[in-house]
């Protein structure tokens, strides 16, 4: 590939060719021109001498006459040969030239070369009293005309033209090549700086000699000021660079200690909500156990007062009427509270030890999600919020049971903290579809809905609208985390401010060994 300055010297070398090639046509055309001009002057002349002075001597047959007057005639090199022929006798006289100039006469009617020219012979002669007579055609002149000679002068300026326009061409080329060093050398050493700049591994600066007075020496000034600068502004890099890595370690470390603190918090959290179920489900044994107690007091009461009687001897048929009434009584109050005492601790050690193994197994969940709205019933009954379930029957799970109660705990208590004011009546639905080998579960409610600001943000760790009344912001953070790590499924959410929220969770109904990551894990 050429370069510039190969470049400037072929456009000018083109330019300067076409230029001369341009005005030698013009010339060689208006040298053809003039050449055409002068051989049709040179034949309308012979033609004219011819046909004035050859009729007199053709009409007294004076053949001497007749060949001096062709012989003058054949002094122009561009004639090839005269012929004059007469009415009567045929070729009467011609010269020939031949290739070496020399003339000879013409004996036979022979084809000749050249461009032939014929023009009739008429004599005229005066009569008496000067009247005209009417010419009489005597006979014909035949004039042969070469264009050798105009093709000669022709090709020879060609030539004068081809050969002058080389030499300018080799005279400008060479001007060219000894002008352009003066820009391109300078130009040379600086792509070479620049290559070296690019290249070098060192950072010391080779400046380039800057003793020149023109322009280019300015531009080798600003080069080498350009080096100190990328010099100067490398070292200020390779500083910054090592306060960025220095940085980007300090930051590993945080965000490693941010992990275990998150860990931390989130442990904390799943240990305060089962904090929070254990002293509810406490609160709750507390009245069917006090009634149970109270009941096996008065049975107890009843029994000493019987048993006193019979010692006495003097029981009546009324007193043990009544102490059977007492007795049936007691052991009703007794029976149906211990029965609901040993529900709820079932629930609870159920729901307790699941959050606290993480095991895996099989179960029923529909009885589950019942089990675990009921261990909520100590934070329900505060409120007027009604529970609603809608799960087909025998759909079976192999699963962390543990960990869905985890989930289902803190998106119920969600809705109960965000989504109702306090003494305000809602309405929260579980609703349970199977899609396949895939578990469909949506927890909605009617409340008052997430602003729309809020609704990208809501399963964002340290996200709550109550801070500093209780919410930590890590309920919805654990919901996603399990269902993403624990479960392999995934947690959207959908809500129109003032219609409540729906909470949609999808999940096999075999938890895969590996669960698969979250496209973006939440931190």
């Amino acid at each position: 590939m050429f370069g510039i300055q190969g470049r400037l010297t072929l456009l000018f070398v083109v330019i300067v060719t076409l230029v001369l090639g341009i005005s030698g046509t013009y010339a060689q055309h208006s040298l053809s021109q003039e050449l055409e001009a002068g051989s049709q002057r040179l034949r309308q002349g012979v033609l004219a001498r011819l046909q004035t002075s050859l009729p007199s001597a053709l009409w007294d047959l004076d053949k001497a006459k007749v060949d001096n007057i062709v012989a003058a005639e054949m002094m122009p090199p561009e004639l090839v040969s005269i012929r004059v022929y007469d009415t009567s006798v045929g070729l009467f006289s011609g010269r020939l030239r031949r290739e070496d100039g020399t003339l000879v006469p013409i004996e036979t009617d022979a084809a000749v070369g050249g461009t032939p020219v014929v023009a009739d012979l008429a004599y005229r002669d005066s009569g008496g009293a000067g009247a005209a007579l009417k010419p009489v055609i005597v006979g014909r002149v035949v004039v042969n005309f070469s264009r050798a000679q105009i093709e000669a002068t022709l090709a020879a300026e060609v030539r004068r033209k081809v050969i002058e326009v080389l030499l300018l061409d080799l005279i400008l080329v060479a001007a060219l090549a000894l002008s352009l060093r003066i820009v391109f050398d300078p130009l040379k050493r600086l792509r070479d700086g620049l290559v070296d700049l690019a290249t070098r591994d060192s950072d010391e600066v080779e400046e380039l000699p800057d003793n020149r007075h023109d322009e280019l020496g300015e531009v080798i000034r600003g080069f080498n000021a350009i080096q100190r600068k990328v010099k100067s502004n490398i070292q200020r890099i390779r500083e910054a660079e090592d306060e960025a890595r220095q940085a980007a370690l300090a930051t590993t470390r945080a965000l490693d200690e941010l992990r275990l603190a998150q860990e931390s918090l989130l442990q904390a959290e799943r240990l305060a909500s089962l904090g929070g179920l254990v002293a509810g489900v406490a609160h709750e044994i507390n009245t069917p156990v006090g009634i149970a107690l109270t009941s096996a007091s008065v049975l107890m009461e009843a029994t000493e007062k019987v048993h006193a009687a019979v010692a006495e001897g003097n029981i009546k048929k009324s007193d043990i009427t009544r102490y059977l009434e007492t007795a049936a009584e007691s052991t009703r109050l007794i029976m149906n509270n211990a029965y609901r005492a040993a529900h709820l601790i079932h629930s609870f050690k159920q729901i307790a030890v699941d959050q606290v193994s993480e095991a895996r197994r099989r179960f029923e969940l529909r009885g589950y999600i019942n089990e675990v709205v009921s261990s909520l019933q100590p934070k329900l009954k505060k409120t007027r919020i009604t529970v609603s379930i809608a799960c087909p029957p025998d759909l079976v799970l192999d699963s962390y049971p543990g960990a869905l109660a985890q989930v289902l705990t803190n998106l119920t208590l969600n809705c109960v903290d965000h989504a109702f004011e306090p003494e305000e009546e809602g309405r929260i639905m579980i609703g349970v579809a199977r899609q396949g080998d895939w578990l469909e579960m949506q927890v909605s409610d009617n409340g008052k809905g997430i602003a729309p600001d809020m609704i990208d943000k809501v399963f964002d760790p340290f996200v709550t609208t109550r801070r500093g009344q209780g919410g930590t912001g890590l309920g919805l953070n654990i919901v996603f985390n399990l269902m993403a790590k624990q479960f392999g499924g995934t947690v959207t959410v959908a809500s129109v401010l003032g219609q409540g929220a729906c909470f949609t969770l999808r999940m096999p109904c075999v938890t895969p060994v590996t669960p698969v990551s979250p496209a973006t894990p939440v931190i």
